[in-house]
């Protein structure tokens, strides 16, 4: 469901509370709209990029937040947004991601119908299996505390946004059917809208699908979810092609001109529609301290493709990347030495993996395993057209994320830190742990022991 109505804002003064906020992809994106935001994120590395990208954060547990200290949070937030934790939800393997889904929908009922938080907390302690399960229920809880909250004078939220991976589309449809059938305890109800969308026909250079839950509280109109306004990647037009003759998979190469032809603008629904963006759209160039990549270049993947782990999927410049993850860092890229030799290049740094993720050139990635944080995030880009649409916004300018960002200074950052840890250069007693949210080591599968050599 996308609109085509006049934008006409429904907030006169949005603020973003982002619950698991990663290294900032939603808060970047509101900052392109010009919407203050509050992070709050758990792990301690992707708040030091937080600190040094300048955004306001809590180095704390979403879950511990709500019980401890909900009051302090600002009673101005009016837009809840937020991506739990999406592991333990998929439906493949052994079945125990579908059975914690019907667990949660369970849960998400009777949040609803206004249980109590200490029961169910003490349910989910007998449930058992990996902690992470619960936080998806966080959101909900969430919106259920700020009815009850003093300091907001139990006024709800006006906007509810979530994002996740495909598989957690069901808990976003369950979240529709209570949100609008059920309502808050508090008989708060909302209009809500859900969806799977491509981030290409977004403008990020980047084939990624992502589950949307936009909500609107009643009375402020029906929400919408955000028009496309590029192209989606046909991956069947670029991919192996098989050599009938041969009965071989053909990769492309370096060499041969693999582009289809890219119109400027295709007529789809009655939208006029931008070409997707590729890989060497955003990378080619020089821009801040990215010194632009050489092209052509080839990417090879460092996960399987088309569902066969032993054969690497290979990209060209032209194309946009494969969905970004934690290995990013792993990818090969591969470049022309001269006309006849092909080597291997430099692989993306990670203000490039971050550009392939439409965060603005130099954002500041900070602390460990920075791939992950890349890999994590939410596109910025994407993010700033669902706010635009919850919110009734007009479409974001995509050139606001092509600037080079401008890092916090020192003393920005230790304010920050101040506030979100509670010192101006370390974390405290009452900052989180990594430890306290991994889930538990799997006994059904014994580790084989390896002879030694």
């Amino acid at each position: 469901m996308t609109s085509t109505a006049p934008h006409k804002p429904i907030l006169d003064k949005p603020f973003v509370l982002d619950l698991f906020a990663g290294p900032g992809g939603l808060d970047v994106a509101g900052h392109a709209l010009d919407i203050p935001s509050l992070g709050i994120e758990w792990d301690k590395s992707a708040c030091l990029t937080r600190y040094a990208a300048g955004l306001h954060t809590l180095h704390a547990d979403v879950s511990a937040v709500r019980r401890d200290s909900f009051e302090s949070l600002p009673p101005e937030v009016n837009v809840l947004a937020g991506g739990p934790p999406c592991q333990t939800y998929s439906v493949a393997g052994n079945g125990a991601g579908r059975k914690a889904l019907e667990q949660v929908k369970k849960y998400i009922e009777r949040l609803a119908a206004g249980d109590s938080s200490e029961e169910i907390d003490q349910d989910l302690r007998t449930y058992g299996g990996d902690p992470r399960t619960a936080l998806v229920l966080e959101p909900l809880r969430y919106a259920i505390q700020a009815t009850r909250s003093p300091n907001r004078e139990n006024r709800p939220y006006d906007v509810i946004v979530l994002e996740q991976v495909p598989a957690v589309e069901e808990v976003w449809l369950h979240y529709a059917k209570v949100l609008q059938d059920t309502g808050l305890p508090d008989g708060t109800k909302y209009n809500v809208v859900v969806d799977v969308l491509a981030t290409e026909t977004y403008g990020v250079p980047q084939k990624r699908s992502r589950a949307v839950l936009v909500a609107r509280r009643e009375g402020l109109g029906a929400p919408s979810l955000p028009p496309a306004t590029h192209r989606p990647y046909a991956a069947k037009e670029w991919n192996r092609r098989v050599d009938q003759a041969a009965g071989e998979v053909h990769q492309p190469t370096l060499d041969e001109d693999t582009a289809p032809e890219r119109d400027e603008h295709s007529e789809t629904g009655g939208e006029s529609l931008r070409p997707w963006r590729s890989m060497g759209d955003v990378l080619a160039d020089p821009v801040g301290t990215h010194p632009g990549r050489r092209t052509p270049f080839l990417v090879r993947s460092n996960y399987g493709s088309s569902g066969v782990p032993g054969r690497r999927g290979v990209r060209t410049d032209q194309q946009p990347a494969a969905t970004v993850t934690g290995r990013i860092s792993r990818f090969v890229v591969f470049e022309h030495l001269d006309e006849n030799v092909v080597y291997e290049g430099p692989r993306f740094s990670m203000n490039e993996a971050g550009m392939l993720q439409s965060f603005p050139p130099d954002y500041p990635w900070s602390g460990t395993a920075q791939a992950q944080q890349v890999g994590n995030a939410v596109p910025p880009l994407f993010g700033a057209h669902l706010l635009s649409a919850a919110l009734g916004l007009p479409a974001p300018d995509p050139d606001v994320l092509r600037k080079p960002w401008r890092p916090a200074t020192e003393e920005e950052r230790a304010k920050l830190r101040s506030h979100g840890c509670g010192d101006a250069y370390d974390c405290t007693a009452s900052c989180p742990r990594s430890e306290d949210q991994a889930p538990p080591r799997s006994s059904s599968r014994p580790r084989k022991k390896v002879p030694a050599k």
